[in-house]
């Protein structure tokens, strides 16, 4: 337990299968309350501000080597992706993130929407250019036969297991914050850049 942002008010972290949940309750732990703390002044959700520092991940210790990586610009900016070709979300979030510029895209293959369909993702990286190869299969649809290479989507499966990923998209930012689904493109420059 540790004291939440209002007076009087506790906070107790529970960890299940889908992530970290707050409940809150008084001091004797005679009541608890169920949902979220907004601070009405600067319109803030409290409790989805600590849920993402209590769910964040070291992005350094990500296996970037198995992510498909995409360069716009001078690449300054990070993100990490757990996405699935085949996830309607995915496709939509993958065609606004065409407008965002000097960033560096770590791409997770996640196929667990159409696992059947995780060849495609292995073709993806078994092709020359996995960046090019990744956004046409996502957003043209245009598949690709593989050739036989070693690729690392088994691997993602199980990291993204171990990583609660329970979503997709699920964004990963520098700071180690995640998010579950796309943002609109103001909200993610902000994150983007550390605001």
């Amino acid at each position: 337990m540790a004291p939440a942002p209002v007076a009087g008010l506790y906070e107790v972290r529970l960890r299940s299968a889908e992530g970290v949940h707050i409940l809150y309750t008084d001091v004797r732990a005679q009541h608890v309350i169920r949902g979220n703390i907004l601070e009405l002044a600067s319109g803030r959700d409290l409790t989805e501000e600590r849920l993402r520092k209590l769910s964040a991940i070291d992005f350094r210790s990500l296996p970037l080597d198995q992510a498909v990586k995409i360069r716009r610009g001078g690449g300054k900016r990070v993100l990490a992706i757990f996405s699935d070709a085949y996830c309607p979300a995915c496709k939509q979030f993958e065609a606004e993130l065409q407008r965002v510029d000097d960033i560096t895209i770590y791409i997770f293959m996640y196929p667990v929407i159409r696992p059947d369909l995780a060849e495609h993702s292995k073709a993806v990286w078994c092709a020359a250019d996995r960046g090019g190869a990744w956004l046409d299969l996502v957003l043209r649809g245009k598949r690709l036969a593989k050739t036989g290479c070693q690729d690392p989507v088994a691997k993602n499966l199980e990291l993204g297991r171990a990583l609660g990923v329970n979503a997709t998209p699920t964004l990963i930012f520098a700071n180690g914050e995640r998010h579950s689904g796309g943002l609109p493109i103001p909200q993610l420059e902000e994150r983007l850049n550390g605001r």
